[in-house]
């Protein structure tokens, strides 16, 4: 495998997130150990919305500055392979974006399994969209979706719901090492035994857990991947680590929405494994920080009838843009 120097040297000191080799609660007692500092007191506030089956704990940031109108809404959905991690664990990145984009950013704490199988989470992230989209003070046409690992392929899961049953519109969803795929057989889930964060056995059995209680053939809103049909979805920025069992399913997932005519941009981070973004002090991290909140910005700022495009820099070197 090839490292990004900085983070190669930051490996040591990186915290054990397997969940292969333990079981679920001791796994979460490493995982809630290892999170980053929270936000400054009052950035974010916990709220309870409906849920199919009760209330959904979320916590909300608002714009740190006051804003005219209706602003956009951010739906924060949290890693951990479908088994661990909180709304909590990305309170200090919906502190972050919502003062970048001037946008109201809610982190839903959707439901973990194996206690909740699929479709639990779904059901919850679902119904976070939902009063989200219906607030006052956000503007329906600007909601985004932004997923990471897990809560990727809950993104990519949400909009192929939305799609087909209904529901608040989606204007952008950003896909950051989604888990889309159940089958475990790309070259890169098969190669990646042993990496950091993640890795093929926990992979396998975080989808043991999630889809617990499917019987049969495994729906694609639990595994987008298995999708056969990717038109009519919301435009996608997609980003995928070089040293990551998810690596090859994203691209794959992005090939798919590209060939059914939706907008993608798709960028590859050298030297990077399993969601190595969260070392924010290297500069490899710091890029792929700064290019979510552009593109985030980018597609949720309205356009303005008879003003010229806004101008764009050059893509950063290992990315590749399409339109």
């Amino acid at each position: 495998m090839s490292w990004d120097p900085e983070l190669a040297a930051a490996l040591p000191a990186l915290p054990d997130l397997h969940i292969a080799d333990l079981d679920v609660a001791r796994a979460r007692v490493r995982e809630v150990a290892a999170r980053t500092p929270p936000p400054p007191p009052g950035a974010v506030v916990e709220e309870r919305v409906p849920g199919v089956d009760g209330p959904v704990r979320v916590l909300v940031a608002h714009p740190p500055v006051p804003t005219t109108g209706p602003v956009p809404g951010v739906l924060v959905l949290h890693g951990g392979g479908f088994v661990m991690g909180s709304a909590d664990m990305s309170a200090t990145l919906a502190a972050d974006l919502a003062a970048a984009l001037a946008a109201v950013v809610v982190v839903p704490d959707y439901r973990l399994a194996p206690e909740h199988p699929y479709p639990a989470a779904l059901d919850d992230c679902a119904a976070a969209l939902a009063w989200l989209a219906a607030r006052p003070d956000v503007d329906p046409a600007r909601v985004a979706l932004h997923g990471m690992s897990a809560g990727g392929g809950l993104a990519a899961a949400l909009t192929l719901r939305i799609r087909d049953r209904g529901g608040p519109a989606v204007c952008f969803q950003v896909l950051d090492a989604p888990e889309v795929d159940d089958r475990l057989d790309t070259p890169s889930m098969r190669a990646f035994t042993d990496t950091p964060l993640w890795s093929q056995p926990d992979a396998e059995r975080s989808w043991v857990h999630y889809l617990r209680t499917v019987d049969g053939d495994v729906p694609a809103y639990a595994a987008p991947a298995r999708a056969t049909d990717l038109a009519n979805l919301p435009p996608a920025y997609v980003v995928v680590y070089e040293n990551d069992p998810l690596r090859d399913e994203g691209l794959a997932y992005a090939s798919g929405l590209l060939a059914a005519g939706v907008g993608v941009e798709l960028h590859l981070f050298p030297g990077t494994f399993h969601r190595s973004v969260i070392l924010a002090g290297a500069a490899v991290s710091q890029r792929q920080a700064a290019e979510t909140v552009a593109v985030l910005r980018r597609a949720l700022t309205p356009s303005v009838p008879g003003a010229p495009p806004a101008a764009s820099s050059p893509p950063p070197a290992g990315s590749a843009r399409t339109r």
